[in-house]
């Protein structure tokens, strides 16, 4: 029986194939620009494997889209309200980092992501996964360590961190409990 994050999972493995044949590229071109690889894509596509956050960000940064976006554009559909039952979860399957897109799909340029890191995750994104956006994190339980290029930022529930030019990062949860945060993202038009 079909889980709904393999449904989930499924969908993404399509968009991801939607994504790189619509801008003509090769699974070798993918994979070359994510920098992963081609097997690792081909697998991935074909529903062989599921991506771990990290290949997700890698992904959709060589795509020139947020997670948000890409993950978005594979689970949702238009209205104004988005119920909590009814919003897309996605669960990373090496580290079980919890992702819930919260925001409904509009043209508002604004992303709304509540992420449950599980304790002792770390999770790394690459720069390319934030070049087309503004973020800040917002801490709702919990503590994270958030390491943007060289800078270390140790968070407590309640803070509030605006992130600055793209870098390279880490989430981690130095902790044995769950932290759960909220990343809005404002994302800029693409020309």
């Amino acid at each position: 029986m079909m889980t709904p994050e393999d449904n989930v999972n499924q969908r993404i493995s399509a968009r991801l194939r939607i994504e790189r044949e619509s801008r003509g590229w090769s699974l070798s071109e993918l994979a070359e620009r994510a920098g992963v690889s081609r097997a690792m894509v081909h697998k991935i596509e074909r529903g062989e494997s599921s991506p771990t956050a990290t290949m997700l960000g890698r992904l959709s940064g060589a795509f020139g889209l947020s997670m948000s976006t890409l993950i978005a554009r594979a689970e949702m559909q238009e209205g104004k309200l988005l119920r909590r039952e009814n919003q897309p979860v996605w669960r990373d399957p090496q580290s079980h980092y919890l992702r819930r897109h919260v925001s409904p799909r509009s043209d508002l340029p604004i992303d709304l992501v509540e992420i449950e890191l599980p304790a002792g995750s770390d999770i790394p994104m690459p720069a390319s996964s934030y070049a087309l956006a503004r973020q800040l994190i917002w801490l709702q339980q919990g503590e994270l360590v958030f390491i943007e290029g060289d800078t270390r930022h140790e968070m407590k529930a309640g803070d509030c961190l605006e992130l600055g030019p793209p870098n390279d990062c880490r989430f981690v949860n130095e902790t044995k409990q769950t932290c759960i945060y909220l990343v809005v993202r404002l994302n800029q038009a693409v020309s």
